[in-house]
Order: structure tokens, then sequence, then C-alpha cells
């Protein structure tokens, strides 16, 4: 379980926001030895990838375990609609496992969320590890077999080196029950309702934005109300971003909502290399009828920090 908070305000100085959690999961912590499924459920991984993956998670002093057909032929992902369900599959049912961590994202788990929903939920939770388009899996698990997921770092990004040191450690600290608690003090309030006095509480859920919207309409669909939404991106330009957030608001996915925090976002740039995406946020920020966040170090950016999905979370303001 997490909590986030913004300390409260004196009247010497303004504290900034900060959010935290206790991290009360469905799934039990790491132990040496314990089996971690490497899957693909998006694109696929280079072969480098997959072998220094591999030898990542052995360095842990864990085992990884995935199949020798993970990559296969398709059109878009890294191998056919069937295969990477039953990859998955194995990997979610099997009590020998104790982790699941994505390789890449890119697309395609969506395609894949037909064939969950005709599972039964099994009784032992593990934790699922990834961002980007893993956002879809985040979204089934943590509401359909209410399963808590860990929003982080793709596996490939740590086999080819380019984590940051910090993060690493603090994904490795949660995942091995080393943290019980994560703060974030890095938030900033983005309009007059998140600026205010107050404390709020809800789990937090969400991604990325463009995935998050995709599953509008669907039985799995983002369900906000009492929850704090989240979201980053990556290459979306101004008016995207707004057609996105405008189509959440008129289908009610903000109804109810607690706060909504903003990650990066990154790319997007318009054809004059400006970024206007910064004006349609706060756009959306001063329009909204519920606190609004920003700043936030998870996205795709260089800062890729842990954040639980489905423990109840503390935002202090002020």
């Amino acid at each position: 379980m997490e909590n986030w908070g913004v300390m409260p305000k004196k009247k010497s100085m303004r504290r900034k926001p900060r959010l935290g959690k206790n991290l009360h999961s469905t799934w039990s912590p790491l132990c040496e030895g314990d089996i971690v499924d490497l899957v693909a459920p998006g694109f696929a991984p280079k072969l480098l990838e997959i072998r220094a993956a591999r030898n990542y998670i052995r360095s842990l002093g864990l085992r990884p375990r995935l199949p020798q057909d993970l990559v296969g032929n398709d059109v878009l992902c890294s191998n056919s609609d069937e295969k990477r369900f039953s990859f998955l599959k194995q990997a979610l049912l099997d009590r020998k496992s104790k982790a699941i961590w994505c390789l890449r994202g890119g697309y395609g788990a969506n395609r894949l969320l037909p064939y969950l929903q005709e599972l039964k939920a099994p009784d032992h939770a593990k934790v699922v590890v990834g961002y980007s388009d893993v956002t879809s899996l985040h979204l089934f698990l943590n509401q359909v077999w209410k399963w808590n997921t860990l929003h982080g770092p793709l596996l490939d990004r740590f086999a080819r080196g380019e984590g940051r040191p910090r993060d690493e450690k603090e994904l490795l600290d949660c995942l091995f029950g080393v943290k019980t608690r994560l703060e974030y003090r890095e938030l900033r309030p983005l309009n007059k309702l998140a600026a205010g006095r107050g404390q709020l509480g809800g789990s937090i859920t969400g991604g990325n934005l463009t995935t998050w919207v995709s599953a509008i309409g669907t039985p799995w669909a983002g369900q906000a109300k009492g929850r704090i939404l989240f979201f980053e991106d990556i290459g979306e330009q101004a008016r995207k971003v707004d057609r996105m957030l405008v189509q959440i608001q008129q289908s009610g996915g903000f109804q109810g909502v607690k706060a909504v925090i903003l990650g990066d976002f990154v790319g997007g740039a318009e054809s004059n290399g400006s970024f206007q995406w910064k004006k349609v946020l706060r756009r959306f920020a001063e329009e909204s009828n519920f606190p609004v966040f920003h700043r936030f170090p998870l996205g795709h950016g260089q800062k890729q920090r842990p954040l639980p999905f489905g423990p109840k979370a503390v935002l202090r303001k002020g």
C-alpha cells in the first residue's frame, strides 16, 4: 500500500506536494532463487536484449524463465496473439514463479485481454512489472482480478544499462521487500484545487494516456471514481493529447476522481519545433473541478521511479 503526500503550508515557507505510500500488496516479496517470468506482450525485444535481460535477472540471484520461441512471426507484435497469450497465461497461473517482468512495451497487450477475460483469477497473486503498453495489463489485473501491480521500468531498459541507478535500486527494494513505504516529493500543483490545504486518499491507477483511452468502452475500461489517476505519454502532439483528455471527460471518465497526476510527456513537438501540449495540460488543469498535479518523475523520460497500482494512497495538499 502506498501513500502520496503533499506537505502542509507553514507561515514561513511553502512546502512542495508529496506523495507517499505504504506497500501492503497482494503479492509477496521476492527471495533469492525465485523464478521470474520474462514476457513480451507487445513488441518484440531484440535477441541481444533477451540475453542481457536473462543475465541481469541472474545477477539479482533470481532465476529467469522464458520460452525458447518467445519471438516469432507477426505483423506487429513479438508473436501471434495465441502464442503471446499462451506465454502470459503460463506466467500468470504457474505457482512456481513469483513475478512477471515485461521485456518491452510498444503495442499489442490489449489484444490479449479478451483471452484473459476467459481465465479464472488464480488465488496466488504475483507482481507484474512494466509500463507504457503494459498499461493494458495493469488495467485488467487491477480491476478484474483485483491484483496490485507495479508501474515500473521495462526489463530491456536495465538490460541495456540505461536505467538510473537510484530508480533501479528503489524498484529492486520494492520487489525484494526492503522498502515498505514510498514517498514522492516532486509533485507540483497545476491548478488552484491542487494548491489548497487538505488531504485526500484513494488507490492509484492509470499509466500511458493513449493506452488508457483505448480501453474506454471495454469491460476493463479504467474506473476513476474514488481514485487518483496518473497519466504519462510519449510522442503525442498537443491536439492528440487534448483529444484524449476530452474523450475521457466526455465519456464520464473523470467522474468521482480524487485527483489527476501528470507524469512525463516526452516528445510530441509540433512542426515548428514547439511543444504546445504543455499549454494543453495547463488548460486541462484550469478547467477541471478536481486537483491536478504535475512534474511527476514517471513515464518515458529519464526518471522512472516505481509506482504501485492498487494500494491505497494519501495525498497531502498545500
